[in-house]
Parts: C-alpha cells; sequence; structure tokens
C-alpha cells in the first residue's frame, strides 16, 4: 500500500510547480527532472520558459550540479531538446566509458518511461471546461467516458505514479553517479540560487506570459 509520503512525492513531481502550486517537499534529483520536462513543454512560451530555466539553473545549483557534466549540458541544450539531449551524457563525462552505448541506452529508456509517466500524471491539465467528452449527448456513453478519465485513470495512477521514484533513484546513479541524492529546501533555492521567489506578485506576472518579449 503506498504511503502518505510516497503520495505527496508523487504529487509534487507531476505538479506544474508554478507560483501558486510551490513545492512544498524539498527538492532532489526526481524534482529536478521534472522541472528540465516542464521547461521543454514551454518551450517558446516566454514568461513560463524563463520561469522554468530560472528554476532548472537554481535546482542544479541548490543541488550542487551546476558545473557538473550533467548541468552543463542541461544549460547547453535548447528548451524543448534537453530531455532527449540527456542520454547523451555518458559520451559528455570526459571518460571513456567501454560501456557508454548501453548507458544510453537505458537512460534513454528510462527517460522515455519516466516522461510517458509525467504525461499521464499531468494529462488533465490539458483539458479546458471539462473532461473531453462532457458533450456527448448519450447519456450512457458519456458516463462510460467519464468513469474512465475521472474514475479509473487516477485510480490506478496512485499506484503507477510509484514508478517515477524508482526510476529517480535509478537515474540519479546512472546520469550523475549519485547513490543518495541530495534535497534542498525551497526557502534555501529562493535566498541562495535565484529560485523564482513564488511570493514575489513579478513572479506570478511573467509566469502567465506565454508569448515571447
Amino acid at each position: 500500500m503506498q504511503s502518505r509520503f510516497e503520495q505527496s512525492r508523487i504529487n509534487q513531481l507531476t505538479s506544474a510547480y508554478a507560483p501558486n502550486d510551490p513545492p512544498r517537499q524539498r527538492l532532489d534529483f526526481g524534482d529536478l527532472l521534472s522541472l528540465i520536462w516542464r521547461l521543454d513543454r514551454c518551450a517558446g512560451q516566454g514568461g513560463r520558459e524563463r520561469y522554468y530555466r530560472q528554476a532548472v539553473r537554481a535546482t542544479l545549483s541548490g543541488l550542487g550540479l551546476l558545473t557538473h557534466p550533467f548541468g552543463k549540458l542541461v544549460e547547453g541544450a535548447k528548451p524543448g531538446e534537453i530531455y532527449q539531449q540527456i542520454p547523451n551524457l555518458p559520451y559528455r563525462t570526459g571518460g571513456r566509458l567501454v560501456d557508454a552505448q548501453d548507458q544510453r541506452a537505458a537512460i534513454g529508456q528510462l527517460m522515455t518511461l519516466r516522461e510517458d509517466t509525467l504525461r499521464i500524471g499531468a494529462y488533465q491539465e490539458s483539458w479546458l471546461g471539462g473532461f473531453p467528452g462532457s458533450g456527448i449527448v448519450d447519456d450512457e456513453l458519456r458516463e462510460r467516458v467519464f468513469a474512465v478519465l475521472i474514475s479509473a485513470l487516477p485510480g490506478q495512477f496512485s499506484n503507477f505514479g510509484r514508478l517515477l521514484l524508482v526510476l529517480d533513484i535509478v537515474l540519479a546513479n546512472l546520469v550523475v553517479g549519485l547513490d543518495n541524492m541530495p534535497e534542498v529546501d525551497l526557502k534555501t533555492l529562493v535566498s541562495d540560487h535565484g529560485y523564482p521567489d513564488p511570493a514575489d506578485a513579478r513572479v506570478h506576472r511573467e509566469y502567465a506570459t506565454t508569448s515571447e518579449k
């Protein structure tokens, strides 16, 4: 059975990390990966892209990864393409890994699985005005669609989402060589590393800006 802590972690990892819903638990490598995924999804969306780029950079700094090859890859990649670049990290560490190709394949598969899991966890964000099919005239058919989207899938995801917790442990080890993931609280990220302050009204206005200046 899923613990309350596990559910809280899954909720945070699949959240938008938006100014009006900031992370409440300490952030670790898994949160960093989720922020990078959000940055990719918001590529070209003006203030929202800038918000996530700043959040990613601050979290890299707070976790001590800003100068790590992983941090350099993330900083140098174009938003919208970062997630797909991460599997190439074994070729950019400066060493001569005899199993670099296998590590790349493993990272690529795990990152794809993580992205797919995040998409399922965040699927309701794309709904505008109601669930897809809410206007179906046939009552019975509409209720069946409702049962799948509103009841069945969220209920199953509460268990399936635990996969994120396992994926993040393995990816932290594969990608940055961490056996024990460091953590940092949001207050420290804001005060010491430049994370967008959710208490700042300007941050909220910037986040709402989805067009380029």
